[in-house]
């Protein structure tokens, strides 16, 4: 061994005795490297981020905390929850004078809370479960998963669900192992976590504890623990905590908020691949090395082990935390790489034992080339797709994207180098290191810096500048009903469908503005003329609507006055 692999290896080795002494800091400082490149920088998102952000932004400036609403639009989708988490995040940003209601990222504080109470749950409870190191371990992979990194950026719900998941499922977990030492007190605990998370996604967080509950109950044909959880208080206290907001927005929508939450938004999803996220069944199987990069590959190497340890109590109780709800998000229709990331957790955690257990079953060498060619083909994939894609859309390369490869080549060298002297775990944490120059490539330096992705900004920008102090009421936009243009210009904007509209809206008021898509501009024309005005041309904005994946030039009009 070199000279350099032996100060290499004493380095690593001096680091993870820090990272022992220290679990919880170890782990925040990972989550912090990790999280933060390119979350103050990204501009608002289309579209689920922006929907998420625009309604808590309405809810600040209103005061109502019981509607949510898209502009002038009701959004009877998801619970309150995260909508109260992000205005008092804004709240109190706005009272310390470090961010306010216009800052995109004041607004995904909560996911990012959210991931880092995930990745520390994952450590504080898998310690009851299968010890400290691996849980600390496991609590690594989670915080490397790009899933989990990419949620941790936008301003929506699911890294805080992780989050309440994650932490009911690990007191569930010691209910399961030590029924007669789970007290009063942890059941309460249990119930209200259950309860935030209802307020943040409805069914999703009971749906996990109640399919595991009942694959136990199957399969070790009996339930010692259902007693521990005082299921006769403790449900009470977790619909005490939800159905004084139920009540208010039925009563407020007139019960459109569950026909629509229910009936469009839930079921739709079941049926139908809602918003085309449609995928096979086998989706999330086919995508975990992905999704769970880079660290996931431990878990398909500990697969079979967990199988044949299943009757062992705490793999009986990770596995049944797992495979139902991963059944379940394969059987729904809709399909969006997140969605099965409550299961995380549990896999990391079984990946983790494997990885620690100095009795292991080594797996075959086909299934560790496969592993290494997952790890590579992922790694520089990411590579190639910070690559091609400001390529695409501008013809030219941000910083960032010419050093995604050479940290790919670096992350696959080092994790390669450890799975060949079959050190399991340390190449599971070399991945999770070496991903944060990667990711800080793409997220940090390539991401935000593809101008033309990124129009509500520069549309913000030229109103500013060619029509400063514009109510935004008296501002239309057709050919671009992004929701982050409502984020960054108001939501009392004039959505509008087609450039006859655009011409009508633009003829109804003096001072007004309209941005009108180069799609309906020559009915625009016509109409105004028709309408007897004579629009100016104030500025043109072109770019990539990569909701829709096509180029647009919105140009920018006002009233020529005589």
């Amino acid at each position: 061994m070199s000279t350099l692999a032996l100060r290499t290896d004493r380095w690593i080795s001096g680091v993870s005795a820090r990272a022992q002494a220290w679990p919880r800091l170890a782990l925040v400082l990972l989550c912090l490297a990790l999280f933060l490149p390119g979350f103050f920088v990204t501009p608002a998102t289309d579209r689920d981020e922006s929907r998420f952000s625009q309604a808590t932004r309405q809810m600040v400036e209103t005061g109502d905390y019981i509607h949510i609403r898209v502009g002038d639009e009701e959004r009877n989708k998801k619970p309150v929850g995260i909508h109260w988490a992000q205005a008092a995040s804004v709240h109190l940003l706005e009272a310390t004078g470090l961010g306010t209601r216009r800052d995109i990222w004041a607004y995904r504080i909560p996911s990012l809370l959210g991931a880092i109470l995930a990745v520390l749950a994952t450590f504080q409870f898998g310690r009851v479960l299968v010890g400290r190191r691996a849980a600390l371990l496991a609590g690594a992979m989670l915080a490397g998963c790009m899933v989990v990194m990419v949620e941790a950026h936008i301003a929506k719900t699911d890294a805080a669900l992780l989050a309440t998941i994650t932490a009911a499922m690990g007191l569930f977990g010691a209910a399961y192992l030590q029924p007669g030492q789970f007290t009063a007190r942890h059941a309460a605990a249990f119930w209200v976590i259950l309860g935030i998370g209802v307020l943040l996604k409805g069914p999703i967080a009971p749906m996990v504890p109640l399919l595991a509950g009942i694959t136990l109950v199957v399969s070790d044909r009996g339930a010692p623990w259902f007693r521990a959880l005082r299921l006769h208080w403790g449900l009470p206290l977790m619909l005490l905590m939800v159905l004084p907001w139920m009540v208010a927005i039925g009563l407020a929508t007139e019960g459109r908020f569950f026909t629509q939450a229910i009936g469009d938004d839930m079921l739709g999803k079941v049926g139908s691949g809602d918003e085309k996220h449609w995928g096979p069944p086998g989706f999330y199987l086919l995508s975990f090395l992905i999704a769970a990069f880079p660290a996931g590959f431990l878990v398909v190497l500990a697969a079979t082990t967990a199988w044949a340890q299943r009757r062992q109590p705490v793999t009986r109780f990770l596995l049944a935390w797992i495979v139902p709800t991963w059944l379940v998000f394969e059987a729904v229709a809709t399909k969006l790489p997140h969605y099965t990331m409550p299961t995380y957790p549990a896999l990391m955690l079984l990946g983790a034992v494997w990885a620690m257990d100095p009795l292991r079953r080594e797996p075959p060498r086909w299934l560790i080339r496969a592993m290494k060619g997952a790890v590579a083909g992922v790694a520089f994939g990411i590579g190639i797709v910070a690559l091609a894609v400001p390529w695409f859309v501008t013809r030219h390369e941000p910083l960032g994207a010419l050093l995604a490869l050479p940290f790919a080549a670096l992350l696959t060298w080092l994790v390669w180098r450890e799975m060949s002297r079959a050190a399991w775990a340390r190449a599971a944490v070399l991945g999770v290191v070496a991903a944060i120059p990667l990711y800080a490539s793409i997220m940090q330096l390539t991401f935000p810096r593809i101008e033309a992705l990124w129009i509500a900004p520069r549309l913000e920008a030229v109103l500013a500048r060619e029509a400063p102090g514009l109510d935004p009421a008296q501002f239309g936009i057709t050919s671009h009903a992004e929701p982050s243009t409502l984020f960054h210009i108001g939501g009392a904007l004039r959505l509008l469908r087609r450039g006859e509209d655009a011409a009508r809206f633009l003829a109804e008021r003096p001072g007004r503005v309209v941005a009108v898509g180069n799609r309906a501009l020559d009915d625009f024309n016509r109409e105004a003329a028709a309408q007897g005005i004579t629009p100016r041309l104030i500025g043109e904005v072109a770019g990539f609507n990569y909701t829709r994946g096509r180029p647009i030039t919105l140009s920018l009009f006002k009233v020529t006055t005589p």
